[in-house]
């Protein structure tokens, strides 16, 4: 800083300062990265396509995953309503893809329900309507000649509220009620479509809804084993089990334990296998592509740390490498979410969709550690006059 005189007032001439922003740190790392790239432009697509691609088979099952784990837990909630107790036949009860609902595979055990308790049957099974496999339920508060659908039900058959369904050939008139994919009508007419099939919805005592030991209660009564965990499946030689969906321990409910079984069916399957696989290939080729570049740039690395820039080799490396993760993460789902959608549209939702991109998005830092940081870690640890000298 120097000093000169203005009349006889000393005046202190400071150097010109950078323009606001000018020097920004991140900025230039961000140019930097950018610079790099487009000198190796086919380095960072082949890069960005092998690791969407592992992403992308990662996206498609977890999305897969959690559209199976919401479509379990709205099922079961449909089922259950407000019953604190399920009682299912020895034969236990499945998921149908097509009706998009759960089916008795057997006769309702036959029980004497106990006083004060409250029990209602309920007759399951599959029929046929227009080439449309429907859950078909009977109840008795179902007035003869009506019957009840739910909306998504509704939307499949193509009816609306006040028009008219065949059932065993019988003309039924249609009130679309609440969600769901079942069809309800009077028990006499389930009966004579679909037998005694069904299970038991029970209610505990007046005062006693919200113990934990309901399920033990009302086994010993009715002389039928119990438990909370819907992993637990009916013995085929017993009468039938009783799912206690108050009881049991942990923060899950039993609608989000059925949804879990559901969910871990789809990442233990073949395609569970394949995203494991696809996700590995992803870390393979991510370090394959930044060892090639570390080693392609050694040179520069080196003159670089030469004049104490060592800590700006590694940040930018690393934001370059950011740059590859993020557009190779934004390309994969979105090719994830297309493929789900085209594929198989039945399953696919933008809730999942999402859910599944957030799931996969934890993979990210590890594959930018290992992929990234490690190789140009270890480049850093030879001296500078190393770095410089032909290999």
């Amino acid at each position: 800083m120097e000093t000169s005189r203005v009349g006889n007032v000393p005046t202190a001439i400071r150097a010109p300062q950078p323009a606001a922003g000018s020097g920004n740190t991140v900025t230039c790392l961000i140019r930097f990265a950018l610079a790099n790239i487009r000198r190796r432009p086919e380095r960072f697509v082949l890069a960005v396509l092998g690791i969407a691609l592992a992403i992308a088979c990662v996206t498609v099952v977890r999305t897969i995953s959690a559209s199976f784990a919401a479509t379990g837990e709205e099922s079961v909630a449909d089922v259950l309503g407000s019953a604190a107790l399920w009682v299912v036949p020895a034969a236990g009860v499945h998921y149908d893809a097509q009706a998009g609902a759960l089916i008795a595979d057997g006769d309702a055990p036959e029980i004497s329900i106990p006083g004060g308790w409250t029990a209602t049957r309920v007759l399951s099974g599959l029929v046929d309507i227009d080439g449309e496999g429907v859950s078909l339920r009977g109840s008795d508060e179902i007035a003869s000649g009506t019957a009840t659908v739910g909306h998504a039900l509704a939307e499949r058959l193509a009816v609306v509220d006040g028009g008219t369904v065949t059932v065993g050939g019988q003309r039924l008139q249609v009130s679309v009620e609440a969600a769901g994919q079942s069809l309800t009508v009077q028990t006499a007419l389930a009966r004579s479509l679909v037998g005694e099939r069904g299970w038991w919805l029970v209610n505990a005592p007046p005062g006693g809804e919200h113990r934990r030991d309901l399920g033990a209660a009302f086994g010993a009564a009715v002389g039928l084993p119990f438990t909370p965990d819907p992993a637990v499946r009916p013995d085929g030689d017993g009468a039938g089990l009783i799912y206690d969906t108050v009881g049991g321990s942990g923060p899950l409910t039993f609608e989000q334990k059925y949804s879990a079984l559901f969910s871990g069916k789809v990442t233990s399957s073949t395609l569970g296998l394949i995203s494991t696989i696809g996700l590995g290939l992803g870390f393979v080729i991510a370090v394959s592509s930044f060892l090639a570049a570390v080693t392609e740039r050694r040179r520069e690395f080196g003159i670089m740390s030469s004049i104490g820039l060592a800590d700006e080799v590694l940040y930018f490396f690393l934001v370059e490498s950011a740059v590859i993760f993020v557009t190779a993460y934004l390309v994969g789902v979105t090719a994830a979410g297309i493929a789900v959608a085209v594929v198989i549209p039945g399953i696919a939702s933008v809730a999942s969709w999402l859910q599944g991109a957030a799931l996969t998005a934890m993979f990210l830092p590890a594959m930018a550690i290992v992929g990234a940081l490690v190789p140009v870690h270890r480049l850093l640890q030879q001296r500078p006059v190393s770095l410089l000298g032909d290999r």
